[in-house]
């Protein structure tokens, strides 16, 4: 464990207020009926991302839309939106100009370079309809390349988490999908038929459980903009069933080689080792992060992962139901994961249900906080004399102490966090390039939710975009190491995570007090690593594999 944490700026001065009306995030997201819900599909909700599409430098904002039973009349229907970053801390809708106007049950976004072009490719799954794959054409529109890509789906295979990673250290990005449930309207009985469709003796939607689970999903990038479906193998498909939901690449055992972990709803969740060879074991089980501290199934939902502790491991957060607690797995190395939730004070809030969110340093202090969006499932019950779940709830903001516990914060933490809101997908990065990082969140059936971080860069920081060369052009899954003020931290540069949602792929690093760092260490996909020292902090860098530094501002 790290000693006594030097002083930093004050994290209650820190507050983040909600500007996205202000901001021009003039879309309320659709998602399923607002008093009920009949199929579970209305209830997961869609992702968002940060993604900057244009390479001005500024990340712009991706959000997935939903849909409703009854339909909506012709050319009303919601569409998926993209806003430009206007670099004044206002946005612009493009989403016509762009191409990106498709419509139906969205589910996630994941966003990678899949053909190393220089620009950032988004891939956005769906309930009900194909996934889609839309090729950045560097331009500001995009093009729709899923039937010659290869990485569609079936309307009845219900894809929610993605993400890019090269698993087989080619330079091409490869594309993991989770799946949750292989859905059938005509055969899925109506709310309270059974156990699985009652909530506190209430008829609520049926499932997940009692209907069949989809399937995990690997494509292997043979280039040229086409991909091939591996999962039998690469020994995806040899996992036990699983209504897979979030979905979170790291190389967790630093061995330069990328891991798949999948948050898996009442079902226990996967870890997929990379064997370094093309393909996977799944050991969720012999991890110890399938399962509750009392080997229970759960309703995982969003994940995260950071060093929270300082010892050179990146660990796993994962958001669960109401009535049960958050997952802290501690990396305990060669392996193996230890049930840290109760140690590190996050087990109190058990009337609230998880989405979004993760790890991220809102303070620039350099230890990881947490910050979890919320909103239950179920609207009914709160129309039953159930005031204890309630359906809008307020999200949840906790302070990293530097002695492996996190302190709630969320009191404190300004008028952004006192909304309540069904949260559900949920995004970080620093949308007006100040130093800090913001924090949007897609809630179902509300407007968006823009977070501005005031006062987090009292502290110092730094800012850094990889740009591979031997490696995938986005750097996705690259070890970042830093060196400042005494401390070692890490960080990974990676696609998908949260809940369903994606963070601006910049790596951004808090560094307390120190002005300078002593160095930064680079180890890219390629097995390259680069040493840079004596940077100036405060910065937004640009680092070419094998080059360095190729801009700072």
């Amino acid at each position: 464990m790290p000693g006594p944490r030097a002083p930093q700026a004050s994290a209650a001065q820190v507050q983040f207020t909600d500007v996205a009306q202000k901001a021009g995030l003039n879309v309320r997201v659709v998602n399923g009926g607002e008093r009920t819900k009949k199929y579970i599909f209305e209830s997961t909700g869609s992702g968002i991302a940060f993604v900057d599409y244009d390479r001005d430098g500024y990340p712009d904002i991706f959000v997935v839309n939903g849909s409703r039973l009854e339909g909506f009349p012709a050319g009303a229907s919601p569409s998926n939106r993209l806003f430009h970053n206007n670099r004044n801390g206002t946005f612009t809708d493009v989403t016509a100009a762009s191409g990106l106007t498709s419509s139906g049950w969205g589910q996630g976004v994941c966003v990678g370079d899949y053909d190393n072009d220089g620009f950032d490719d988004l891939y956005v799954t769906y309930f009900g309809r194909s996934n889609i794959l839309y090729h950045n054409n560097g331009n500001g529109t995009f093009t729709d390349a899923t039937e010659q890509s290869g990485v569609g789906s079936s309307g009845r295979n219900w894809s929610t988490g993605c993400s890019f990673l090269d698993y087989d250290g080619d330079g091409k990005l490869d594309l993991f999908v989770a799946g949750y449930v292989d859905l059938e309207m005509a055969s899925t009985p109506p709310p309270g038929a059974n156990p699985n469709c009652l909530w506190k003796g209430v008829a609520v939607f049926c499932g997940p459980r009692g209907l069949p689970p989809a399937t995990q999903r690997l494509y292997h990038n043979q280039g040229r903009g086409a991909f091939t479906e591996t999962s039998a193998q690469a020994g995806i498909r040899k996992a036990g069933a699983c209504y897979g939901l979030g979905v979170l690449t790291g190389d967790f055992e630093n061995r330069g080689w990328p891991d798949i972990y999948v948050a898996c709803d009442s079902s226990p969740s996967l870890l997929f080792r990379n064997n370094g060879n093309g393909t996977f074991k799944e050991r969720g089980i012999q991890a110890g992060v399938a399962f509750s501290e009392d080997g229970l199934e759960q309703a995982g939902m969003g994940v995260s992962a950071a060093d929270y502790d300082g010892d050179g491991l990146e660990d796993i957060l994962k958001t669960n139901f109401d009535e049960d607690v958050p997952d802290l797995y501690h990396n305990d190395g060669e392996g193996t994961f230890s049930f840290r939730t109760f140690d590190a004070k996050l087990g109190s809030n058990l009337r609230y249900l998880g989405w979004g969110g993760g790890f991220f340093d809102y303070d620039n202090d350099g230890w990881p906080d947490i910050f979890v969006a919320n909103g239950h499932v179920y609207p009914e019950p709160e129309n039953h004399n159930h005031p204890e779940s309630p359906y809008r709830q307020r999200n949840l903001l906790y302070h990293n102490a530097g002695d492996g516990t996190f302190d709630d914060v969320t009191s404190a933490a300004g008028p952004g966090l006192e909304l309540r809101r069904s949260g559900r997908g949920v995004a970080f990065g620093d949308f007006d390039n100040d130093g800090d990082l913001d924090v949007v969140i897609n809630n179902q059936n509300d407007p968006l939710t823009l977070l501005r971080n005031d006062g987090g860069n009292k502290n110092h920081w730094l800012s850094i975009r990889t740009v591979g060369a031997k490696s995938n052009r986005d750097g996705i899954g690259a070890r970042i190491a830093i060196l400042a003020g005494g401390r070692r931290q890490i960080d990974e540069v990676r696609s998908g995570g949260s809940y369903l949602s994606q963070n601006d792929l910049r790596v951004h690093v808090g560094l307390g007090q120190a002005s300078r760092l002593d160095r930064l260490e680079i180890r890219w996909p390629s097995g390259i690593v680069d040493k840079l020292e004596n940077i100036s902090a405060d910065q937004f860098l640009v680092v070419r594999e094998g080059t360095g530094i190729v801009r700072a501002k």
